[in-house]
This record gives C-alpha cells, sequence and structure tokens, in this order.
C-alpha cells in the first residue's frame, strides 16, 4: 500500500525564487494533437508565463498513434494532460505511482448530437433513438453510466469509427463526439447546426483535461509542481480573455490541420458551454477541484458497474494543494474588462 502523500506546505515556498532561479526545463505532454482545447498552455508559452515562474516548458503533443501516458511513470516526462477521472481512477486501482495535480476544464467536453426537428427536445429523450454511433472505448466507459442512470441500452449502439457519414445520413440516429470541435464539422459538412447534449450537463461529473504528475514529483519537488500549474492557470486565462495569436501560431505550427476559423470557433463553444471557467472555477480559480466531486464521480461509476465498491482508493487520487487559490481570477476581471 503506498504510504500517504506528504507535501511541504505552499505557504513556505519561496516565491522569490521564480525569477532568480535558472530556467528548469519541463516536458508536458498531451493525450492528443494540438488544438484549441490545449490553448491555454501553448498560451503559457508562447506569452513567456511559463518562463517567468523559471520553467522552460516542451509541450510534446498526443495524437492517434502516440500514447504519451505510459511516459509519465516511466520518468520520460514530467507533466501529462490527460482526458478525465476515469484514467486516474484507472492509476490508483492499477498502482500507477502518478496523481492529478489540477483540472484545466469543470466540464468534460463529450457530448452527444442529434439532428434537429427530430423529436430530442430534452436529454432523456435521446434514448429513444434508435441509433447511436458511439466508439468501442466510450462503450466500455461513459455508456455504462447512461444505461444506469438514463436507461439507454446496447441494442442502440452502432460502432462509431469517427467518419460523419453515417450520422449526417440517419437524421434519426444520434452520435459522440466533443462539444468544442464536431458541431463545426457537423455544420460544415452536414449544413446545420446539431442539437448538442453536454453530458457533464447532465450529471457526469468528471472533471476533465487533468494534469497528472508522479508522486515522487509532488513529494519531492512541491514547488516545481505549484509553478507549473499556476503558469498553466494564468495561460488559460489570457488565451480566453486575451491577446492569443501566439499561442494559435504554435498549434498551427504543430498541429497543420488547425485553422485560425476552427480555433476561433472552438474557443466560443469553450466558453459558451462553460468548459473552462464555470462552476468553482469562477471563484477558485481555473484549475479547480474538489474532493466531494471527485467522489460524486467515482460513486457514480461503481453504481454503473465501472468500479467495485472499495476498490479506487479515492485519497490517492487527487492532491488539491495546487489549485484553488483563486490564481487569475482578478487577471480575468481586467481582462474582460478592458473589452
Amino acid at each position: 500500500m503506498r504510504a500517504p502523500l506528504k507535501l511541504v506546505p505552499l505557504a513556505l515556498l519561496s516565491l522569490a525564487a521564480l525569477g532568480a532561479a535558472a530556467q528548469e526545463k519541463i516536458v508536458f505532454a498531451t493525450n492528443w494533437k494540438a488544438q484549441a482545447a490545449h490553448g491555454g498552455f501553448y498560451q503559457a508559452l508562447a506569452d513567456g508565463t511559463y518562463r517567468k515562474y523559471g520553467l522552460e516548458v516542451e509541450i510534446r503533443q498526443g495524437g492517434p498513434q502516440v500514447n504519451n501516458r505510459p511516459l509519465l511513470p516511466a520518468g520520460k516526462i514530467d507533466f501529462l494532460m490527460t482526458g478525465n477521472l476515469l484514467h486516474s481512477f484507472d492509476n490508483v486501482k492499477n498502482g500507477v505511482p502518478v496523481v492529478t495535480v489540477a483540472s484545466m476544464f469543470q466540464k468534460d467536453p463529450q457530448a452527444l448530437f442529434a439532428h434537429p426537428n427530430q423529436g430530442y427536445r430534452k436529454f432523456s429523450d435521446l434514448k429513444g433513438a434508435p441509433t447511436a454511433f458511439i466508439a468501442k472505448d466510450a462503450q466500455f466507459s461513459w455508456w455504462a453510466w447512461l444505461k444506469a442512470d438514463y436507461g439507454f441500452n446496447d441494442k442502440q449502439l452502432k460502432p462509431y469509427n469517427y467518419n460523419l457519414g453515417p450520422f449526417l445520413a440517419d437524421k434519426k440516429s444520434i452520435q459522440q463526439g466533443y462539444a468544442v470541435e464536431e458541431p463545426i464539422s457537423i455544420e460544415k459538412q452536414g449544413g446545420f447546426k446539431p442539437l448538442v447534449f453536454l453530458l457533464a450537463d447532465h450529471g457526469y461529473s468528471t472533471y476533465s483535461t487533468t494534469i497528472e504528475a508522479r508522486l515522487d514529483t509532488v513529494q519531492k519537488k512541491p514547488e516545481l509542481v505549484k509553478k507549473f500549474v499556476e503558469a498553466s492557470i494564468l495561460g488559460w486565462v489570457n488565451y480566453l480573455y486575451g491577446d492569443r495569436k501566439a499561442a494559435d501560431a504554435l498549434i498551427k505550427r504543430d498541429n497543420p490541420e488547425m485553422t485560425d476559423e476552427l480555433i476561433a470557433k472552438s474557443i466560443q463553444l469553450m466558453k459558451d458551454l462553460g468548459i473552462v471557467d464555470s462552476g468553482d472555477a469562477a471563484t477558485l480559480g481555473v484549475g479547480a477541484m474538489k474532493p466531494q466531486r471527485v467522489k460524486d464521480f467515482h460513486d457514480k461509476m461503481v453504481k454503473a458497474g465501472l468500479y467495485k465498491p472499495g476498490e479506487v482508493d479515492l485519497s490517492k487520487v487527487a492532491v488539491y494543494d495546487f489549485v484553488n487559490k483563486g490564481v487569475g481570477v482578478e487577471l480575468k476581471k481586467k481582462l474582460t474588462a478592458a473589452k
């Protein structure tokens, strides 16, 4: 069994060392190709926020042929952006020595999409859809929650292969997708705005776009974790509400598939849906996490049959010392007031 985490009190850490210390090199890996949903990290790199915090950061993007997850416990990277708390629960269940230190998204962007004017007026109506295009990994994660809490059933299932064609051709069908991306593609290819049902607005209470660190980093280098988390938080505030041109240029450099139009529309969806700074983040700052919410999501996943009671020690899922400090709240006020 792991020993309980023992952290140096952050109040005792010297912030005066931020500018004086030599730049500390770290590698931060994401779970997919560069996009607006990674924008805050690129912003902190582009506008010098990481450097102001004494960090020389390399962002290493993921992708369909790239799995960065094993690199964190192996010591090949220093921090990892991952999807949601299911990954964190799995880490604890399997004894992987990593822990979540922040959550950049208060809402998971996972959503279900439907054609308009097909009788899907509210979320519970979707369980009556004759066809649901759902990817295999989702069928063994949040689909189980939909069955347990809303009465969806496996007879609806057809495989989703990240091709919009089948959904566009079947007006009665529903489809999974990322709420800050797929609506843009559906409108472009199908010529209509889809109905967007964000799972987070209907009880799927996981945190998302979390930052994970190794346990030994948290225990031995808490100041490093603090600096990376706080700089990333400021990056997200500046990206959403400040001048993001330099960050967008880095995103397009790493992922040439991105365009200014796609990025702008994705950012607007993040704002409209409250993905980043809604809920607790409005007062506690971007990145906010609370143990009560982690437990709430865990209990729902136990009910859905994804975990057994007691299988995941929730005290080992996340460390809350690096968030909930209100970092970036005043900066957002200044940036929004200036517009």
